[in-house]
């Protein structure tokens, strides 16, 4: 579960995190402009929304006065931010500042532990950052087990190349960090940037906070703050739906059944230089009815162009499959998509032969993985 960032900053603030001024949210510009007399100092207005790239998109203002915060807040309310529309704005006092870092915690599956990553290249992107100038990124393993020390914390400053005056208090700040994340059952706590003011103090001046959804019934203060609505409507209806969907921002829909089997299918779109819309687990067991459901809420995405549907039949077989998808197509009506469909495993000749059969100018048959990607991409490129 993912948090906004009025929400991630007071969850900071529970750890003596310190933030940029506690500001409050609105959903109108008449309540931006209120809040902004009120503070009666430059604000920012910025949009709350679970996905990132919120300044370029627009949806990060300065406001020097209320009536620029109403137009701003004009300008950011139900913008569309990655698919996500916006429906709130936090109104918050500006903060000076001299310089900005980069610090996150995350759970690290790989290593089987916790990783701290740091950079004095705040502000920025930084898979860039780490793409680049990959030394100016340090990345610092923590056993979980043992916990963080102050000694590694502190380190973890020195090797960032923190200026001297910012590291005892970035120090300090990410071992608060630290207890946070551990407390909350967290996968993620960033701070993009984390900042230091003319008057040498360090704050957290944004905070992206993901919590472990198999961990809320520990947590139901934070549980209480999920709000479904608040993410993708896709995800949301999905989810509804008892659909294993998440929200991607290519243009390929994909559909499988078995997590592993759309994980690689993610990758092979990758390799034959296609992006991806979404990852779509039907299951191990999908029906015709659970496919049909799943093809409609993959083309029901308007950033989809085309959607590769890549079933290995096991369990499920691949006549009812091709049924299945057929049947969809039936019942959605008018398709301006084309689905590259690969079968493989049981009974899948039979399955790649109804759709041949069916002559339905929509769907392109494919049997091994790669060849259905690499026809999926081109046929992007012709839509």
């Amino acid at each position: 579960m993912d948090l906004m960032e009025y929400q991630g900053k007071d969850l900071f603030r529970r750890y003596g995190i310190p933030t940029s001024a506690q500001g409050q949210v609105a959903s109108s510009a008449d309540d931006a402009a209120a809040l902004a007399t009120g503070f009666g100092v430059p604000v920012m207005v910025k949009a709350q929304v679970l996905t990132g790239g919120r300044g370029k998109a627009g949806g990060v203002q300065y406001c020097p006065d209320p009536a620029a915060a109403r137009a701003a807040a004009e300008r950011i309310l139900g913008l569309d931010i990655k698919g996500h529309v916006v429906g709130l704005v936090l109104v918050e006092p500006a903060s000076d500042i001299a310089e900005e870092y980069y610090l996150s915690l995350l759970v690290d599956r790989v290593g089987k532990g916790h990783k701290i990553i740091c950079s004095a290249e705040g502000g920025v992107e930084i898979e860039q950052v780490n793409r680049t100038n990959p030394e100016k990124v340090v990345k610092v393993d923590v056993d979980p087990t043992a916990g963080l020390s102050a000694a590694t914390a502190r380190r973890v400053m020195d090797d960032a190349g923190l200026p001297e005056r910012a590291r005892d208090q970035a120090a300090a700040l990410l071992l608060g960090l630290y207890q946070g994340f551990v407390d909350a059952d967290a996968t993620l706590f960033e701070v993009n940037p984390l900042v230091l003011t003319p008057d040498d103090r360090v704050i957290a001046l944004d905070a992206k906070v993901s919590i472990d959804g198999n961990a809320l019934f520990r947590h139901p203060d934070l549980a209480a703050l999920d709000d479904s609505s608040a993410g993708d409507s896709l995800e949301a209806r999905a989810k509804q739906a008892g659909l294993q969907y998440v929200k991607l921002d290519g243009d390929i829909g994909v559909m499988g059944n078995g997590a592993g089997l759309v994980m690689s299918t993610l990758d092979v779109v990758n390799q034959a230089g296609g992006r991806p819309a979404n990852f779509l687990d039907a299951g191990g067991g999908a029906s015709a009815a659970s496919m049909a459901t799943g093809i409609a809420f993959v083309l029901g995405d308007p950033q989809v162009k085309v959607m590769l549907v890549n079933i290995f039949g096991g369990i499920t077989r691949c006549d009812d499959v091709a049924r299945g998808v057929l049947g969809a197509l039936e019942e959605i009506g008018e398709v301006r998509q084309k689905l590259v469909v690969r079968l493989d495993g049981t009974n899948a000749e039979e399955g790649r032969r109804l759709l041949t059969e069916a002559d339905n100018p929509n769907i392109v048959p494919a049997e091994k993985m790669l060849d259905a990607a690499e026809a999926a991409v081109a046929l992007v490129k012709e839509a």
